[in-house]
Formats: structure tokens, C-alpha cells, sequence
């Protein structure tokens, strides 16, 4: 990952996978000026997918969720280059992807700073042609082999000891080929020892539990037993 320091803020970029100028790829305007940008996904934010000679790739903004999200919408303390949000995302992101793991490989971050305070941006690969898991299963249930995928990369993600903090199944997706993927690494981080892991998969459980309710997916609890047999056959 080649490291670029500007007046004022940092961009973190794969030249292999960027060749455009750093400093304009975060700016939206940039890409509709390219005629580049195929289409927007709409959340805390305005998420732009863009179509590049290299790869396919989302272009995120950082939004603050929550109460304090009201007030400071995208606003974070400074207390180093390297502890910035985008730059912990980015690094996280490229271990799993050399670890094996499916994530979407990172491309670029950045990070502004003006005085205590930063913003930023990252551009990553955009998974081609997925869906994530509740549109999935409000269409069909999951073989029992596909949930032992799911459980095998999740053990893959542990193995690199990266805890997810949001896992859940609109987190997980599958794309046309029959694999499946994890995203949405930020505020995720490696920790030590094992005792955290039962509860990132107790975090996906309840979510399952959660949109059978909400969305009516076709998932059974005992189907759960697929998922983490495929995850304790992974074990280091």
C-alpha cells in the first residue's frame, strides 16, 4: 500500500489497482465528469459504485451514526494518521484479503484534517453481481453446504483474529458465482485470545432470529447447526 502525504491530509492507494490521479478518486464529481459512475446505494450516506478500467469499485464517505451523528455528522477526533478510521479500515481490509478471506479488496483511503478534528473516504472493489443474504433468503433457503461456507469464512476471518463487529446477514453476500463475502469493516479490529469470537457468532444468530420477523426469510433455527459445523471444521 503506497502512502501519500498532502497539505493537510493522507492518502493510503494500491497502485495496482488505481491508476487514476489519488487525489481526485474520492471526489464524485471526478467520476460523473468520467461518465463512471453506474449507479448509488443510499444508507447513512451516499454510496457511488464505479466502473474503473481495473476493477469495479464503491466509493463511501464516512457518516457518525446514532444521537451524536445528529450534531457532528462526519466529524472525528484526530489522534494520528494511522488511528484514522479510513486507515484502520484499509489495512484491515488488505490482511484478510491476503489472509484468504472474501472481502472486498481495498483500493484507496483518505483522511482530511483540519485541526483536532478529520474526515474521510475510502474506495474498495465492489463485489460484482451480489445480493446479501436477507434478499437472498426471501427468494430461497440455503443448502446445508452454503451455510458450511458461511461458517467456514467466518472461521477464516477468526483464524486472522479480525473481530467483526456488526456480523450480521446484510454483511454477508452472495454473487453470481456461488460465493460468498464479507463486508463492511469499519470499527472492526484484530484482538487477542478466542473468547470474543462466540459472540460475533452469537451477534449473526440473532440476526437470522431477527429478519425471520422482519423480513420473513426462509431460515429455520436448526439450520444454524450447518453454519458452525462448517465453522469448528475450519479451526487452526
Amino acid at each position: 500500500m503506497q502512502v501519500l502525504s498532502l497539505n493537510g491530509s493522507r492518502i493510503w492507494f494500491d497502485d495496482s489497482l488505481l491508476k487514476t490521479e489519488p487525489e481526485r478518486c474520492f471526489d464524485p464529481n471526478y467520476w460523473q465528469q468520467q461518465d463512471a459512475i453506474t449507479g448509488k446505494a443510499s444508507g447513512r450516506g451516499t454510496t457511488y459504485f464505479i466502473s474503473t478500467p481495473q476493477l469495479p469499485v464503491a466509493l463511501r464517505h464516512y457518516w457518525r451514526g446514532g444521537l451524536l451523528g445528529k450534531l457532528v455528522k462526519d466529524q472525528y477526533f484526530f489522534t494520528g494518521w494511522e488511528k484514522t478510521r479510513c486507515a484502520e479500515e484499509i489495512k484491515l481490509l488488505q490482511l484478510l484479503a491476503e489472509g484468504g478471506v472474501r472481502v472486498p479488496r481495498p483500493v484507496a483511503a483518505r483522511a482530511v484534517r483540519c485541526g483536532l478534528i478529520y474526515r474521510a473516504d475510502i474506495l474498495t472493489e465492489q463485489v460484482a453481481n451480489a445480493r446479501d443474504l436477507v434478499a437472498v433468503l426471501q427468494q430461497r433457503k440455503l443448502s446445508e453446504s452454503e451455510w458450511q461456507g458461511i461458517g467456514q469464512l467466518i472461521r477464516k476471518m477468526h483464524n486472522l483474529q479480525v473481530c467483526h463487529t456488526d456480523l450480521n446477514i446484510h454483511n454477508i453476500l452472495l454473487d453470481d458465482k456461488g460465493q460468498f463475502w464479507l463486508i463492511d469493516f469499519d470499527k472492526c479490529y484484530q484482538s487477542k485470545g478466542d473468547k470474543w469470537k462466540q459472540g460475533n457468532l452469537d451477534r449473526l444468530q440473532r440476526s437470522l432470529i431477527k429478519e425471520v420477523k422482519r423480513f420473513s426469510i426462509l431460515w429455520d433455527e436448526s439450520e444454524w447447526n450447518w453454519l458452525y459445523n462448517g465453522y469448528i471444521e475450519n479451526q487452526v
